[in-house]
Parts: structure tokens; C-alpha cells; sequence
């Protein structure tokens, strides 16, 4: 997700994706990482990191992956990011008015 003040700003990522107007939502695998470009006219642009790390309940659902399905289990996680958050989530960016 991600937000600017003011609304109505465009949205690039360095892996490819576009957004049209913030607020706007932009589905990314959850072990993503980007930089978010966040540009409005009359407005300096802002440029955000976006990377992963393991999510609370991840980690719960990994040790259970461990035990239950073992190394197979836990190389699903890793491989499908499940056990990954999007940091930050969401963006929130105040755009600074030009001089």
C-alpha cells in the first residue's frame, strides 16, 4: 500500500511496477525488494526502500513448518516468502512542495 500527502501522486518501483494515483495498492511478492519512486507535480519527488523481513507470525509458522514437514517444510517457506512481511507496509509518504 502505498499513501502521499498530498493524494493524487504517480508511483514507479525499480522492479517494474506502476501505480497511477496514490492511495493505491501494488501486489509485490512478500520477499520483495524495491525502491518506490513517489512523484506529483509542484511536489519534490520522494523515493522510499522497501525490503522484507520475517513476519511475527512467520516465524511461528516456520518453526511449526520445522517440525511438522521438516527441511521440506522450510524450504517452501523461504522459497514462497510466506514467512515474509513487506517493510515498510504501508508506504507513507508527505511530499515537500517545490520552491
Amino acid at each position: 500500500m502505498v499513501n502521499s500527502e498530498p493524494p493524487g501522486a504517480t508511483v514507479t518501483t525499480t522492479n517494474g511496477h506502476f501505480c497511477p494515483s496514490t492511495p493505491c495498492a501494488i501486489k509485490m511478492p512478500r520477499k520483495s525488494e524495491f525502491t518506490a519512486e513517489i512523484k506529483k507535480p509542484g511536489y519534490k519527488p520522494a523515493s522510499v526502500a522497501v525490503t522484507h523481513k520475517t513476519a511475527s507470525a512467520g516465524a511461528a509458522g516456520v518453526a511449526g513448518n520445522v517440525l511438522v514437514g521438516g527441511v521440506i517444510g522450510l524450504g517452501v517457506d523461504m522459497m514462497t516468502g510466506a514467512s515474509q512481511d513487506l517493510v515498510p507496509n504501508p508506504v507513507s509518504v508527505k511530499l515537500e512542495p517545490e520552491d
